[in-house]
C-alpha cells in the first residue's frame, strides 16, 4: 500500500511540475507570418488542408443538424392520425 501511494505521489508531482525538461521550440513568429500573409484566404482556412477539412465537416454537421431539427419540428407540429 505504501509503495502504491509513493508511486502515485511521484506521478502526480511529475505531471504537475512546472519545470519542463524538454525545450519546446518557439514557433510563434512562423505562425504570425502564415496568418498575416495576404493570400485571399480567410483566417480560419490558412492552416492548410486540416483546417479546410475541419471547416467542411463543421458545415456539413451544421446543415444536417438544421435540416434534421426543421424536419422534426414539422413532424411534431402535425396532429397524430386517429385510428
Amino acid at each position: 500500500v505504501y509503495l502504491l501511494f509513493q508511486a502515485l505521489r511521484q506521478i502526480s508531482q511529475r505531471t504537475i511540475s512546472t519545470a519542463s525538461r524538454r525545450q519546446i521550440e518557439n514557433r510563434v513568429a512562423e505562425h504570425q507570418k502564415l496568418f498575416q500573409e495576404d493570400n485571399g484566404l480567410p483566417v480560419h482556412l490558412k492552416g492548410g488542408a486540416k483546417d479546410a477539412l475541419l471547416y467542411r465537416a463543421t458545415m456539413l454537421l451544421t446543415v444536417f443538424g438544421t435540416v434534421y431539427a426543421i424536419y422534426h419540428l414539422g413532424v411534431s407540429s402535425m396532429p397524430k392520425k386517429q385510428k
